[in-house]
C-alpha cells in the first residue's frame, strides 16, 4: 500500500516535508523489503535522520545535518535501543528551551537539558493522545 495511505497518525500534524520524507522512504522500503513493520521502521529511521523532531511529534524543522536524533535511529534493528519519542536529544539546550517555550511548558527556565527533553517527550505524548481521541 502506498505510504500516503499508511501515513501514521503521529505524522498527520507534522510538516509537509516530514510527511514527504516518510512517504518516500516507506515506498522505497516496501519495494526493497515488502509491506509490513520493517518498511515502517525504515521510514521512521529516515525521518529521524533528516528532520528535527522536538516540538512536534515526528517532524518539525529541518536539522541541517544528517544524523540520528536518538539511540533507536542510530542502532541496527536487531539490537534493542530506546526511542527519543519525538525529541531530538542531540539538539542544543537553547533549541530545546525554545521549543518548550513555544509549547508552553511551565518551569522550563529552571530545567536542565535532560529535564527539557523529558518535558518535551511528556508534552508530545499528551498531544498525540489528544489528537488520537478526536
Amino acid at each position: 500500500m502506498p505510504g500516503r495511505e499508511e501515513l501514521p497518525s503521529t505524522l498527520e500534524r507534522s510538516s509537509k516535508d516530514a510527511q514527504r520524507t516518510w512517504i518516500k522512504a516507506h515506498d522505497a522500503a516496501v519495494d526493497q523489503y515488502g509491506e509490513g513493520e520493517r518498511a515502517h521502521r525504515t521510514a521512521f529511521s529516515a525521518l529521524k535522520h533528516s528532520v528535527r523532531e522536538g516540538g512536534r511529534p515526528l517532524g518539525g524543522e529541518e536539522k541541517g545535518r544528517k544524523e540520528p536524533s536518538d539511540p533507536r535511529a542510530a542502532t541496527p534493528r536487531e539490537k534493542p535501543a530506546r526511542s527519543g519519542e519525538g525529541v531530538d536529544e542531540r539538539a542544543s539546550k537553547q533549541h530545546l528551551y525554545d521549543i518548550s517555550k513555544r509549547m508552553g511548558i511551565e518551569g522550563r527556565s529552571h530545567m536542565s537539558k535532560s529535564e527539557l527533553v523529558e518535558a518535551l517527550r511528556k508534552e508530545n505524548r499528551s498531544r498525540t493522545r489528544e489528537a488520537r481521541e478526536r
